[in-house]
């Protein structure tokens, strides 16, 4: 029954929610603006359009979204190419999958960073589809970003499973209708009541093989008996 398996990209395949917040918090307190620790929280997830747009108008910063978005991008790219943070293991899981099932890739990163990171990871033969939130209407945790992966790779959500390991992603996949597979973020955990959300939780990325995905298709095959 399942057809596609479509991963999240930032604290899946790479760690990189620290390094998001540093970047945006440098520039925040470079250009006077009004950091907090729920900022992070708040932004874990925003396509790049919402997260911009919350800091030119909730942390304070004058410039505007599109310049906002311009310097943090300009800034990550510097960082994953001065060491890009693989998960250990996360290549080999994309790699095993891909074997099996079509891969495609739902991230809120913008296309320029997806698109850097899977070129220097290597991963970039491996997916079918790769879509960035900033090309759909809505943000995690709307669905729309895993419906999109869906329909460009020709299959139903609820024919699909998602890697995913925050909160908002996992809202997200499981609102699209697709199967979810947790592994939760050790620095942001999701709580219960998401995980609850999930077919599988694992506790790393080491632990994703296909007899996983085949797991998640026998739970959601009705029993004949």
């Amino acid at each position: 029954m399942i057809d596609a398996v479509v991963f999240d990209l930032d604290g899946v395949i790479i760690d990189s929610e620290q390094l998001w917040d540093e970047v945006r918090e440098g520039l925040a307190r470079e250009r006077g603006g009004r950091w907090s620790e729920q900022a992070q929280a708040d932004m874990m997830g925003m396509s790049s359009t919402e997260w911009s747009r919350y800091m030119h108008e909730v942390v304070g910063l004058a410039e505007p979204p599109e310049e906002i978005n311009g310097e943090v991008v300009r800034r990550m790219l510097g960082r994953y190419s001065e060491h890009l943070p693989l998960i250990d293991g996360a290549v080999a899981a994309v790699k095993r999958l891909a074997a099996k099932w079509p891969i495609g890739v739902a991230s809120s990163s913008n296309r320029e960073l997806i698109d850097h990171v899977l070129e220097l990871s290597g991963l970039t033969p491996y997916l079918e589809v790769t879509v960035s939130s900033e090309e759909v209407e809505h943000g995690k945790p709307a669905p729309d970003v895993y419906l999109e992966a869906a329909r460009r790779l020709g299959g139903e959500p609820a024919r699909s499973v998602a890697i995913e390991d925050s909160a908002s992603g996992i809202r997200s996949a499981h609102a699209a209708g697709m199967h979810v597979v947790a592994i939760p973020n050790r620095a942001f955990p999701p709580p219960a009541d998401v995980l609850a959300l999930a077919s599988v939780v694992l506790e790393s990325i080491n632990e994703l093989d296909p007899d996983v995905v085949k797991a998640v298709e026998r739970l959601s095959t009705p029993s004949s008996g």
